[in-house]
């Protein structure tokens, strides 16, 4: 309806219409979910059905006005579920279960056993990481993998002067 009472050949905006929503009857609101979705509306509360319902009008709405906007944004949804699923290559080894690793460090013989669920047994304990292990054996952090020469030492820097020169 326009201001003299008559009705408006135009449907009121999106934003007068979910600015009215607070101000229907729940029987209208819960019609209006029944119209919107093409289903029953459910028991929830109020506010969350007129939430809803503003999200589904302004979708609605919107998609009418540019759909060109809605597949730019399904090409990207399904570009970025299509990279979610390629998988990164992990990065070293893999260590197979069973596996025994050894280092000799300080006179001593540390033996590391690779456990099925691709954890790692250390005197009797179970460790996430060879990393946790080289730190309990040294006391100091130490990259596991190469405390236990799975991995092999990076390349030297670029020796350059270092310091400040005086």
């Amino acid at each position: 309806m326009n201001m003299n009472g008559s009705i408006s050949p135009t449907p009121p905006s999106v934003a007068a219409q979910i600015a009215r929503l607070p101000e229907l009857p729940m029987v209208e609101i819960k019609a209006l979910w029944q119209r919107l979705y093409d289903r029953e509306a459910p028991t929830y509360g109020r506010k969350f059905l007129e939430k809803r319902i503003a999200y589904k009008l302004q979708e609605i709405e919107f998609r009418k006005v540019n759909p060109e906007l809605l597949a730019r944004n399904r090409e990207r949804i399904e570009a970025l579920s299509a990279a979610a699923e390629i998988k990164k290559p992990e990065r070293g080894v893999r260590l197979l279960p069973g596996a025994v690793l050894t280092r000799e460090y300080q006179g001593v013989e540390q033996r590391v056993t690779v456990t099925l669920d691709g954890r790692y047994e250390f005197e009797g304990r179970l460790y996430p990481s060879l990393s946790m292990i080289a730190r309990e054996i040294t006391g100091t952090r130490w990259s596991g993998p190469l405390f236990f020469g799975v991995k092999a030492p990076s390349k030297p820097k670029a020796s350059g002067k270092r310091g400040g020169g005086r």
